[in-house]
């Protein structure tokens, strides 16, 4: 496993994927922030928070994380270089665990220089150090364990497919569905008995729970169940093979 990450990783940032993921999610978050007009530049609010990260965020994911990941299995199908790591002594596990661990890297590293934000803000109110730094906390927590599950939903994509742009695309709609899709299924008509339920199954009701700086062991506990499930799809998917095989 740590061979299949080690690989990932250097190919990350021996092309520009890896600095590209980070400066455009610094980016666009920083746009939202300080320049764009409006109610959630800071400086126009004039209200010293980082609501607008955590808001714009999980959006900025939707389409940076399946991009770094849509190539992960579809490009080794395609290329034919995924019977090359199948004649390794490496199992399916360790293949999906070693190629997520690596997104889920590139995640925390574009996290990190979130932390100028946070140092920004909290030097930036009339009272220096009045920001809630629970919550903040907690909302990166949030952040990161929303943007792990968009990773493995990502590598399931990419196995699913050995076109990339369709393995984008697939991650892209899964991953909506998860976050904000359950929020509006929830009010369909005929729903209102089952609404609480339909909104727990979505990303956003945990994630909104955790930014209020409340680390519950049932979020986490979804977190990881959510992510789990589909890094084990994709395990027998890549298992499926040997099975046509034998077939």
């Amino acid at each position: 496993m740590l061979a299949i990450y080690r690989k990932e990783i250097a190919g990350f940032f021996s092309s520009l994927t890896g600095y590209i993921v980070i400066i455009v999610f610094l980016l666009i978050n920083s746009l939202f922030i300080w320049i764009f007009p409006g109610e959630m530049n800071i400086l126009d609010s004039g209200y010293a928070g980082l609501d607008t990260l955590f808001f714009i965020s999980p959006w900025v994911f939707l389409f940076l994380v399946p991009a770094i990941t849509m190539r992960m299995i579809a490009e080794e199908k395609r290329l034919g270089t995924i019977e090359l790591i199948y004649s390794k002594p490496v199992t399916e596990r360790e293949i999906v665990y070693g190629k997520y661990l690596a997104s889920v890297s590139l995640v925390l590293l574009a996290l990190l220089p979130g932390l100028i934000y946070y140092l920004s803000v909290y030097f930036l109110g009339e009272n220096h150090g009045n920001l809630d730094s629970g919550g903040t906390l907690g909302a990166f927590i949030g952040l990161f364990f929303l943007a792990a599950i968009y990773a493995s939903i990502g590598i399931f994509a990419s196995s699913m497919s050995e076109n990339q742009v369709i393995a984008f695309i697939i991650a892209i709609l899964l991953c909506f569905i998860l976050f904000a899709g359950f929020d509006s299924f929830a009010y369909l008509p005929g729903m209102k008995n089952l609404d609480e339920l339909m909104i727990s199954l979505g990303i956003n009701e945990h994630y909104k729970s955790m930014s209020r700086g409340v680390i519950d062991i049932r979020d986490i506990t979804y977190f990881v169940a959510v992510l789990v499930i589909f890094n084990e799809a994709t395990r027998l998917k890549l298992l499926s093979r040997k099975w046509k095989t034998k077939g």
